[in-house]
């Protein structure tokens, strides 16, 4: 899909605006043309991107590649930044997905290309429509929307990172399980692949906001300061929520690790209770020596009963024994 918004000389803004028509619309100075391809074949990005708008071969190659970390590149008459959108629609799957969004911002104009939908776009698309001075105001302030409103989108990583992590917290003391293992894994993975995305596109925006680029006004600078601001914050919650789940990992652990100490305090107490019952058996049951007096008496109901009254009353005198050395 290829959709157009073009802010004529007179106020007027147009959405029908044809690709043979950008030419003449890239010739006026008091004017905004944003053109933006969704999803749209590559032939045809291509061919409008080196036809019309003049982009150099290598920058246009980068774009439709999709293959590379947020970046900055200058080329005078207008520069190529490459930043990324999270998307949380694999979220209960372990994992979240990055979508590369290219753009390419001149003095009165601004190319973005994009594989596939993205809300932040939408958002300040939408905004435009309605009201002109988003527009009016040119390539810098679209360019820091755009910043701004994917950097306002990561927060929904970490705000969604910490309600897990809270649950998670509850249910490691409760029920630990398998599971929770498995659900802490997955936030450390959804963490460091957020810094990996942050980290490129903090410098990118630093370099935005200090250097001076023919095609960002220069009172924009402080903007992208703010949106750098912002990332600077992310980052550093980003690794609090890292050593978090580094902890509750270690909670985990130490609670499993109790969990198994008493199991095998249990079955030790067991065993040594039940250890002279077993000499017992095993030494009386075995035929070494032959009968000398009448076995009658030994397997009647008085042999027994004591027998009975040893076995009970010696594991009882040996649990009696082990509390008072505290070893329970």
């Amino acid at each position: 899909m290829l959709r157009v918004l073009y802010l004529a000389p007179d106020g007027h803004i147009v959405s029908d605006l044809g690709s043979d028509q950008y030419e003449t619309a890239l010739q006026e100075t008091n004017n905004m043309l944003w053109v933006d391809f969704v999803g749209e074949p590559e032939k045809t990005c291509e061919r409008i991107m080196l036809e019309i708008f003049k982009f150099h071969p290598l920058a246009v190659e980068e774009a439709l590649q999709e293959i590379h970390i947020p970046k900055v590149d200058d080329w005078d008459t207008f520069i190529y930044v490459a930043l990324h959108s999270i998307a949380l629609d694999k979220w209960e799957e372990g994992y979240i997905r990055s979508l590369e969004l290219d753009i390419f911002a001149g003095k009165n104009y601004l190319v973005t290309y994009h594989k596939e939908g993205i809300p932040e776009i939408d958002k300040i698309w939408g905004d435009s429509q309605i009201d002109e001075r988003h527009l009016k105001k040119g390539s810098s302030n679209l360019l820091y929307r755009l910043a701004d409103e994917l950097v306002a989108g990561y927060m929904q990583v970490t705000d969604k990172v910490e309600d897990d992590l809270e649950e998670i917290e509850d249910q490691i003391f409760d029920n630990p399980s398998q599971q929770i293992l498995a659900q802490l894994f997955t936030l450390k993975r959804i963490l460091l692949h957020l810094r990996r995305i942050i980290t490129p596109q903090r410098d990118v925006i630093n370099n935005l906001s200090r250097n001076e680029y023919s095609v960002i006004d220069p009172q924009y600078r402080i903007f992208y300061r703010s949106v750098y601001d912002h990332l600077v914050r992310l980052t550093d919650i980003g690794e609090s929520m890292r050593d978090l789940v580094s902890s509750a990992l270690s909670s985990y652990l130490s609670v499993i690790n109790n969990r198994l100490s008493d199991v095998m305090k249990t079955l030790t107490i067991i065993t040594t209770l039940f250890m002279p019952i077993s000499f017992l058996t095993g030494f009386f049951g075995m035929n070494f020596f032959q009968p000398v007096f009448n076995s009658r008496v030994w397997t009647g109901a008085i042999a027994f009963l004591i027998v009975l009254s040893v076995v009970i009353a010696l594991p009882a005198m040996m649990l009696i024994w082990i509390k008072k050395q505290r070893w329970m």
